[in-house]
């Protein structure tokens, strides 16, 4: 094996290894504040103010959120593009199956993100500023909906994270590899062993 692919294998760990901990604090942060903190604010914390202490955790929540996936599709993108390295034959980016299908869940991931943060969330913020309780009027029947609908994209996220680090631990064995050949040495006549 030459320095090239030594140093390609080396940068890929990185570029996966920033990847899987963006994911970590991307699904733990969901993890953690729907399944743990909401439900214990609500518990405790009377109408409107929990409602209010919520709206600016998940808000600044968003941001980590969305920050997470541009870190995740900036590494899929070095990863495929520069890392994957190219098809000797034709020059391309020797894109793998499994490649799409990571780039696919963790786009979904992210427009469910900036989705939530760039719509959803802004509306929640919108109604508890009016007063809205919900389930309460018509204003609470629009938060009820708006917070079921940031539920829904949150598991949608979930889902589609988990898929994507299933997908970067997935990768094939060497045999059946589409992109063996680019790690593989140039053939020489002289191979001293």
């Amino acid at each position: 094996m030459t320095a090239g692919p030594v140093i390609r294998r080396a940068a890929s760990v990185a570029v996966r290894s920033v990847a899987a901990a963006a994911v970590a604090i991307w699904i733990g942060g969901k993890v953690a504040l729907g399944a743990v903190a909401a439900p214990a604010v609500f518990g405790i914390v009377p109408a409107p103010w929990s409602g209010d202490a919520m709206t600016v955790v998940f808000r600044r929540f968003d941001g980590i959120a969305l920050g997470c996936a541009v870190v995740v599709v900036a590494c899929e993108l070095v990863f495929v593009l520069g890392l994957r390295g190219r098809d000797r034959a034709s020059a391309k980016p020797a894109v793998a199956p499994a490649d799409g299908a990571r780039v696919v869940c963790v786009l979904g991931a992210a427009a469910c993100a900036a989705f939530v943060a760039l719509s959803v969330s802004p509306r929640i913020e919108a109604l508890h500023r009016m007063g809205a309780l919900r389930g309460v009027g018509e204003l609470g029947r629009e938060l009820e909906r708006a917070h079921h609908l940031a539920v829904r994209s949150g598991y949608v996220e979930i889902v589609a994270l988990l898929a994507y680090l299933v997908l970067m631990n997935a990768e094939p064995s060497r045999s059946s590899n589409p992109c063996r050949h680019l790690d593989d040495p140039a053939p020489s006549g002289n191979r001293s062993g």
